[in-house]
């Protein structure tokens, strides 16, 4: 085979039920000078005789099977540092890829030269059939990374060159993803083709409150990493304000909605001063939330509707005039 032009990473841990059809959707992209890099995390289901099969009648399988169970980050990690490809893509052992997913986005970056990363839509399928429209450009992607990851990680291209000594932290797991791109965000631009090039397997399980606990931990990190771009510390006293500006967390007290308000402000300004987030698109990020969390607050009361007609009314204004009637009698039986 000659030097493949990308590199597929797909990290497997007992995926038997869907593996199969997953490595077809790799093997039958239209475009075809990529090796596939699948490393098998100790699955104790028949995953690696499926991967076995398939390496058998395809020589662009790399098979990596690792002896002990070490993760889907470092698994990605192991694939990225052996890659060939001058491009890597990620790919889930349990997501299908369409065959021309491959084709576009390499098209894409070739033409794009200072896009370093690209992603596409997806839509989930088996529990919903639904299109996730992600942000397209690069500027409005690395706003929106203030609320969530905007981008779909088993759908990602990216130049290798561009990732330089960035690797997924395993300490973010399950959303090193969220992590590393927000990290790469800083380096180079992004790019999400606005057309459903992956079919996303969405599965019911349980989660327990402690891994729902590490989740909201390790976002936060991601969070208070992107605000020190504007010089914001993690010990700020003000940082929950801070986050409750440009993250929407429902039922907060007209007390907190104040405080976040105010933190606005000043992240308003700072962006202004440093110039790391389109301002446009960043002081239209921070209204929406706000917006949202005014007419999600838990209560109302009557020195908060003051404050909003007041101090807030350039936000407040911004509302229906229906809700911020509604919002008014709230207040009114919520007292003073």
């Amino acid at each position: 085979m000659l030097e493949p032009k990308i590199s597929v990473i797909m990290p497997v841990f007992n995926a038997f039920p869907f593996l199969s059809e997953s490595i077809q959707s790799i093997l039958n992209q239209t475009f075809s000078e990529f090796e596939l890099i699948i490393l098998n995390d100790k699955s104790t289901d028949e995953s690696l005789q499926i991967i076995n099969n398939f390496k058998a009648i395809d020589n662009r399988i790399v098979l990596i099977d690792k002896e002990q169970n070490v993760g889907p980050a470092n698994l990605r990690n192991e694939g990225i540092n052996i890659a060939k490809g001058d491009y890597i893509a990620l790919m889930d052992a349990d997501d299908i890829a369409m065959p021309n997913r491959f084709e576009k986005q390499l098209t894409f970056l070739k033409n794009n030269p200072e896009i370093g990363l690209c992603g596409t839509w997806f839509t989930f399928f088996d529990a919903e059939s639904k299109t996730i429209k992600h942000s397209v450009d690069s500027d409005a992607i690395k706003v929106s990374f203030l609320h969530s990851c905007n981008i779909g990680n088993p759908t990602v291209m990216f130049k290798k060159e561009v990732l330089g000594d960035l690797k997924f932290d395993n300490d973010y797991v399950p959303v090193e993803d969220y992590d590393l791109w927000s990290r790469l965000l800083a380096k180079t631009k992004f790019y999400n083709i606005p057309e459903s090039l992956l079919n996303y397997r969405q599965h019911n399980t349980n989660i327990s409150k402690t891994k729902v606990d590490n989740v909201n931990r390790s976002v936060r990190r991601v969070k208070i990493n992107q605000l020190a771009h504007l010089e914001i510390s993690d010990s700020d006293p003000k940082i929950d304000s801070y986050l409750n500006a440009v993250s929407l967390k429902k039922k907060l007290s007209p007390e907190e909605i104040i405080e976040s308000i105010n933190a606005s402000k000043h992240l308003i300004t700072q962006n202004a001063k440093i110039n790391y987030f389109n301002q446009e698109l960043f002081e239209k990020h921070i209204n929406k939330v706000l917006i949202r969390s005014i007419r999600n607050a838990a209560s109302y009361n009557k020195t908060f509707y003051r404050f909003l007609k007041s101090d807030a009314a350039s936000i407040f204004n911004k509302i229906s005039l229906l809700d911020r009637t509604i919002i008014y009698f709230k207040s009114l039986k919520g007292g003073k």
